[in-house]
Order: C-alpha cells, then sequence, then structure tokens
C-alpha cells in the first residue's frame, strides 16, 4: 500500500544570544528544530513526512495549488501567518503573489486534510503575533482563534485521563503523560471536541476535529514536543500512536 504524503510546515527557529564576560562581550547565534519526536515516530510507518522548517516556507511553501496536489495532509506547527504572507516578493519588492492562507483552504475544500499544532506561533500565538484569526486557514479548522495573546501556560503540568477510548483515541486510554501548556481556542459549532484538560485547567479544548468542504480537519492545541510536551510525553508508547491515529483519520477520504 502506498504511504500517504504529508507536509509538515514550520517547527524551526533561530536563537541570537549576548555573553558578558566583564568588560567584553561577544554574540552566538544556535539554530533548532523542534519537530524531531514527530520525525521519530512517522519512521516506518504508512506517512511519508516532508518537512519544510518556517524559515524555508517563506519562500519554499508552493505558490500555486498544483504544489500541493502530491500531498494527502499539511500540518501547520509554530508558525505564524505572515511567514506565509510576506515572502521577500511582497515585503521587500512590493510585487503581488498568490495568497497561500487561501491555498491551504482550498486544499482542504478539495479533499486534503489539515491540522495546526499548537505553540508560541500557533494560533492566536504568544502577545497575539501569530496571527491566525480571521485568515482562510481559521476559516478551514474546526476551531476559532482569539484575538490576543491565546497562551494558557501549566507549568505544574496537566495529565489526562482517557476513558474508554476508540477511533482516534484508540489504544490511548489511561492516564497520560503531562502536558504544560495549550493555546487556548474556540470549537466552532458542530466541531467534535474528542479531548479537553481538566476543569482545574480551565476545560480547554486540546483535540478538535472537524469536516471542511470535502476535507477533513483538526487542531491539536498542544505542542509537537518540548517545551509544552514534557519529555516523558514526547517518550510515551502513546505519542506516536496518537499522531499515526490522526494521520490516519486526517487522510481518509469520505
Amino acid at each position: 500500500m502506498a504511504k500517504k504524503n504529508v507536509l509538515l510546515v514550520g517547527e524551526s527557529w533561530m536563537s541570537s544570544a549576548t555573553h558578558y564576560k566583564g568588560f567584553d562581550q561577544f554574540g552566538s547565534v544556535t539554530f533548532h528544530l523542534g519537530a524531531e519526536p514527530l520525525v521519530e515516530a512517522l519512521k516506518d510507518s504508512d506517512f511519508a513526512l516532508t518537512y519544510l522548517p518556517a524559515h524555508e516556507a517563506v519562500e519554499a511553501f508552493p505558490f500555486e495549488r498544483e504544489g500541493l496536489a502530491q500531498y494527502d495532509a499539511i500540518i501547520l506547527s509554530d508558525i505564524g501567518a505572515n511567514s506565509l504572507l510576506l515572502p521577500p516578493a511582497v515585503w521587500l519588492h512590493s510585487r503581488t503573489v498568490p495568497n497561500r492562507l487561501k491555498l491551504i483552504r482550498d486544499f482542504a475544500a478539495d479533499g486534503g486534510g489539515l491540522l495546526m499544532i499548537g505553540g508560541y506561533f500557533s494560533f492566536q500565538g504568544i502577545d497575539g503575533k501569530a496571527r491566525w484569526r480571521r485568515t482562510p486557514v481559521e476559516e478551514a479548522l474546526p476551531v476559532t482563534c482569539l484575538p490576543y495573546d491565546d497562551r494558557v501556560e501549566i507549568p505544574e503540568g496537566a495529565a489526562l485521563t482517557i476513558e474508554a477510548a476508540e477511533g482516534i483515541l484508540a489504544g490511548l486510554s489511561g492516564t497520560w503523560p503531562p502536558l504544560l501548556g495549550v493555546n487556548e481556542v474556540e470549537a466552532k459549532p458542530g466541531a467534535d471536541v474528542l479531548i479537553s484538560l481538566p476543569e482545574e485547567h480551565g476545560g480547554h479544548p486540546l483535540l478538535v476535529t472537524g469536516t471542511f468542504g470535502k476535507g477533513r480537519t483538526a487542531a491539536w492545541t498542544s505542542d509537537i514536543g518540548p517545551h509544552w510536551l514534557s519529555p516523558a510525553f514526547c517518550a510515551w508508547e502513546g505519542y506516536g500512536r496518537l499522531w499515526k491515529n490522526l494521520l490516519g483519520w486526517l487522510t481518509t477520504v469520505g
């Protein structure tokens, strides 16, 4: 059986630091990838993952609908809307280009799977800077973004207990390792909220599924890995099963 092709967009960043030693100082720059747990979990699975880091997506994400035709699902994770709205052609040269947020929406409407994973630049994000609210992508998702900083930080950790799991949650019953935060969203009417945080942590949606046109869409409001997912969560045997189950559902036609 042919593998399903999945495009993961985002999950990279560069950090700049200045180090002070008495009178002297020097700078350093480091590069980071955040999706290694997912990449490892999908090895030798039914899914072929193409990983397009955030800094490459600015220019490399397709500008035409045909460029997405090879994929069965798109994952947006920790990448703000500006990275797709403001490529150099627009930002530096004031030229017009296709709106890639509309391409993603149309991809879902035509039968593709669409998943947004939480993070500081997912949904509305830190200081509201992710800016997915009222975009064509939000139109396709099963949740609505808030108009402000939507982070819910849970430094003490939130452990979930799943009862009688089936469907996407098959094989995932029991108590999950802790997660340390989510983006707060609102489920749209008709969407299915499969998991919510415990009431003591606000009861916010964690996993929401829905449909848009011919496609299936989902929102996982916590992270793909640390920091919001604890190392124990990423090492948990259910981590890989969760993503395989969810991608299997997203890429099922009809």
